[in-house]
């Protein structure tokens, strides 16, 4: 009998990304811009896409933070968006939402300093590449800001629909490039550890439009799970239409609430 033989690529090895900025790019984001030539080769187009982050412990060198990436014991992983890549000046940029010592990557982004590194993979493609709608929804929580904004960001200057984003203070608001046509809303949520109705409220509120609706719609895992069964079973939302997402859950760090995704409980 003959044998198949299958090559399996590898995933390419970790990046180890140094810090070329940070700031507050509001009282509760967080942006970070890395540099260097360890984005050689970083592929254009991603805004948007996921990517894998590695976070040092406090105090590793790089050098040893390296041979961990390689050799292991693997350090903490978490899942972030690209927000944007400059080919050009070789900066990528990822926004952290900024809550203290809660967990690794907020501890780790609140500290970041020029020198700084952490690990990369990825990235994934963007979560909506056709832009062939008749209007958009885009709703979005503080974790999810970076994804609605790539895509409203990528999208033709002509386009239509509803920007929702759901912040936990005014002063959270982004400058964000969002084509004219859009209705632009931003709710205020200052307790991010509490359920909140109000997107899918006024969601469910809209002058539903005619003619074909795509989402990019990302967040809180209960919301999320709310707005997808209105989408779906009340509008009729074909599947393939929808970019909607569970981001995170209140009460679960992101390995818990992973889990929970695979087990179909969020």
């Amino acid at each position: 009998m003959a044998q198949t033989i299958r090559n399996v690529a590898r995933r390419p090895a970790p990046r180890v990304l140094t810090v070329a900025q940070a700031w507050c790019l509001t009282p509760n984001m967080i942006r970070v811009v890395f540099a260097g030539p360890e984005l050689d080769g970083f592929p254009t187009g991603r805004e948007g896409g996921n990517c894998k982050l590695m976070i040092p412990d406090q105090d590793e060198s790089k050098t040893d933070f390296a041979a961990r990436l390689r050799d292991g014991p693997a350090p903490v992983r978490r899942t972030y968006t690209v927000r944007t890549f400059d080919a050009g000046r070789q900066e990528l940029t990822i926004d952290f939402v900024a809550h203290g010592d809660e967990g690794p990557a907020s501890r780790w982004a609140s500290r970041a300093k020029p020198g700084d590194f952490l690990g990369f993979a990825g990235p994934s493609t963007p979560k909506v590449t056709q832009f062939d709608a008749d209007w958009y929804l885009v709703a979005a929580d503080p974790s999810a800001i970076p994804v609605a904004a790539a895509t409203l960001e990528a999208m033709p200057r002509d386009a239509k629909g509803v920007a929702i984003f759901e912040v936990t203070a005014p002063e959270d608001k982004q400058k964000i490039a969002i084509p004219a046509g859009f209705d632009v809303h931003w709710l205020i949520h200052p307790d991010p550890h509490t359920p909140s109705r109000a997107q899918e409220d006024l969601i469910r509120s809209m002058d539903w439009p005619k003619g074909r609706v795509k989402t990019c719609i990302a967040g809180e895992s209960g919301v999320i799970k709310s707005l997808r069964a209105f989408l779906m079973n009340e509008r009729k939302l074909p599947k393939e239409d929808m970019y909607i997402s569970g981001y995170w859950k209140i009460g679960l760090v992101e390995d818990e609430h992973q889990k929970a995704k695979r087990d179909g409980n969020a």
